[in-house]
């Protein structure tokens, strides 16, 4: 499933509000912070890669990546959440799989998914 433009995280107020009321988990690679919210019609997603990550076309790839990951699984995610993956310094260096496998991880406990992914 690709994910349209409208799904993606924009406003700087709904990061903040992902932060302020929502909840988090770190990874190893990565911390995946999420806030449900009734009013949504569809998942809303967005991605934080700072320059502590990488230079640009390291942050660029790992944007892709988790991008990749939230298409592979976005038919399981409850629609009602707002999702914030943040990169970790040493995310640079994960594999594709890897990440994958960090990202679930922290997704299964944060319980995001209607039902589980067939994997």
């Amino acid at each position: 499933m690709r994910l349209p433009r409208k799904f993606s995280m924009t406003q700087r107020a709904e990061f903040a509000r992902v932060r302020e009321f929502g909840e988090s988990r770190p990874g190893r690679y990565l911390v995946v912070s999420v806030l449900r919210s009734d009013e949504l019609d569809h998942l809303r997603v967005g991605y934080i890669t700072t320059k502590k990550v990488g230079k640009a076309h390291q942050r660029n790839l790992l944007r892709r990546r988790f991008r990749a990951i939230v298409q592979e699984c976005g038919e399981s995610i409850d629609p009602h959440y707002y999702i914030v993956t943040i990169a970790r310094w040493r995310a640079k260096e994960a594999s594709y799989q890897e990440l994958e496998r960090d990202w679930l991880k922290q997704a299964r406990k944060l319980g995001i998914f209607t039902h589980e992914r067939d994997a």
